[in-house]
């Protein structure tokens, strides 16, 4: 079924909110620009619609798609409510911040601040890769520090990427996109289902008995630091378990980063589990390691003066 079929039309009235656009949809959400009433602020919406469990009807209402697949949608949805009720009560300046969450068209609907800017991804795209290591040093740290209060709210993310990574004017980063977010108390039976980024989901993720923990966010963390130096994802993690052909950052990059960064990301990037950092803390304190032969000032593209310099982004969409 197509996403047109699927959305909510642009003027679409919910509670407080009409909807502008579509602006994007996953294997368990869709999402739409909308405007808050009657003040007229630009919001993020996600609608609880997994397109392979339900259908949506002609008067808006998201149902089961079969008999069969009810236990399994009446389960994500109300895991979905009780994980957005955890996220409104996430406050940190680098997660995008959940402002109200309801019922409506007998599915569920998590409302999210609005913020200009670009995602990560674009960057990559436009720089094919090499961003520096001064880029990467202050990006990344203060992303670690808002997963780690998601950790410490016993929730991990579960679809770390470029392409969730939110670049405000002046670089400042948002993590967005939490349509995978779990209670990591929970068994994996609990959960809504397994979402899969390929480069980015380690190997636990593609298990059916796989633990995910806060480990699993960190090799997410690793594939996309690399991603920025390399301008493409790592080899996905199902390949690697097979053949492991992915060398060492260290090995590829050591000429134009730090060997205390690559080393870091090599380690977040262990395809055992066991094997990678188990903890944002332990993550963060080998990146802080004191750097022994700092690398060229010049090496790596730094795109700071063209995000403080070139927004047409930050104009209307």
């Amino acid at each position: 079924m197509n996403l047109a079929s699927l959305s909510l039309a642009e003027g679409t009235r919910l509670d407080q909110y009409v909807i502008e656009r579509t602006l994007s949809s996953g294997g368990f959400s869709i999402v739409y620009l909308g405007r808050e009433l009657p003040a007229g602020y630009k919001v993020v919406i996600k609608e609880y619609l997994p397109a392979r469990l339900a259908r949506r009807e002609a008067d808006m209402r998201v149902v089961p798609e079969s008999e069969e697949t009810t236990e399994r949608f009446l389960r994500g949805r109300r895991l979905f409510f009780q994980e957005a009720a955890a996220l409104a009560k996430v406050q940190h300046r680098n997660i995008v911040r959940v402002t109200n969450f309801f019922r409506a068209n007998d599915t569920v609907y998590m409302v999210m601040v609005y913020e200009e800017g670009k995602n990560l991804q674009a960057y990559i795209e436009k720089y094919k890769g090499g961003l520096s290591e001064k880029f990467l040093r202050t990006v990344f740290p203060p992303l670690l520090d808002g997963l780690k209060t998601l950790h410490d709210h016993h929730l991990l993310h579960l679809d770390i990427k470029p392409g969730n990574i939110h670049l405000r004017p002046g670089g400042a980063p948002l993590l967005l996109d939490f349509g995978a977010v779990h209670f990591y108390q929970q068994g994996r039976a609990h959960q809504l289902g397994r979402v899969i980024s390929q480069g980015y989901s380690p190997i636990e993720q593609y298990q059916a008995a796989g633990y995910v923990g806060p480990w699993t966010d960190i090799y997410a963390i690793g594939a996309t630091m690399r991603t920025c130096i390399e301008g493409r994802p790592p080899l996905d993690a199902k390949q690697r378990h097979e053949h492991d052909t992915l060398k060492p950052a260290l090995e590829l990059f050591r000429r134009r980063y730090s060997r205390e960064l690559l080393e870091t990301v090599d380690w977040a990037l262990e395809v055992d589990p066991t094997c990678r950092p188990q903890s944002v803390d332990e993550f963060v304190e080998a990146l802080n390691r004191p750097i022994a032969e700092p690398p060229p000032e010049n090496s790596g593209s730094n795109v700071f003066d063209w995000i403080a310099n070139s927004l047409p982004w930050t104009s209307k969409q």
